[in-house]
């Protein structure tokens, strides 16, 4: 199957062969495809190769046969500011969740919408916490694993912004007592079913929630980018 001018971005890139690459990329109508890059590690292919850094909204076309497709043409869709410093490990993590989180030519759209708006909140320096917070949000909502934030999941009550609560991966929100450990407040996941930016408490309180969600779907496996993204991190407050 022949793909022409395909939206995508490059998540993830490796040596295939002696001359190739073997690319991951998100595309907008065909989800996650692994791409094949021909010739693009030898002398001649280094500009295409410059065309192939993650980040960068480009244009493929494509030859889609069984599990791999092969790249006959790219285009730069757009000049994103570069990601830089503390942005840059956040952005291998949101790419390290999209690849392990969603499988091969499974489209969905609005995650590569949301993806695009994560890469370009990055690049215009807004606090990271929150930007990975939305991002995993909007992620687990187009791959089906909506989380349930409004509602107690024993009651069926709307939350109370100052209860405390702790979430069930598979059946939301449910009282806990104050003071429980890793508890939030009500009033921080209506934040984040609201698309409003919780304090600093509440972002920490919601990145160990989307940790325990996460690893979850993942079969109890870790993110590499946890790691790299803990260490990066441990001087500022604005702990992603």
């Amino acid at each position: 199957m022949h793909i022409d001018q395909q939206p995508a971005y490059v998540l993830h890139v490796r040596p295939y062969r002696e001359t190739s690459l073997l690319l991951e990329c998100l595309t907008r109508d065909h989800g996650r495809l692994g791409v094949v890059a021909r010739g693009v590690r030898s002398e001649r292919g280094r500009l295409l190769r410059s065309q192939l850094e993650p980040f960068q909204p480009i244009m493929l076309d494509l030859l889609l046969r069984g599990e791999l497709a092969t790249l006959r043409r790219v285009d730069t869709a757009a000049v994103l500011s570069r990601l830089q410093g503390s942005a840059t490990m956040a952005g291998l993590y949101v790419n390290e969740l999209v690849v392990r989180l969603t499988g091969r030519q499974d489209p969905h759209p609005t995650l590569f919408d949301a993806y695009g708006q994560a890469l370009g909140r990055l690049a215009d320096g807004e606090p990271l916490a929150w930007t990975l917070r939305r991002f995993e949000r909007d992620l687990l909502d187009a791959i089906g694993y909506g989380l349930q934030l409004d509602f107690d999941a024993a009651t069926g009550q709307p939350l109370l912004p100052d209860g405390a609560y702790r979430y069930d991966v598979e059946q939301g929100p449910c009282v806990v007592a104050a003071g429980t450990p890793r508890a939030l407040r009500g009033a921080d996941l209506l934040a984040l079913a609201d698309d409003r930016a919780p304090d600093s408490a509440g972002l920490a309180a919601l990145r160990d929630m989307m940790r325990e969600v996460i690893r979850f779907h993942l079969g109890g496996a870790e993110l590499r980018a946890w790691r790299v993204l803990g260490a990066a991190l441990a001087t500022r407050r604005d702990q992603a």
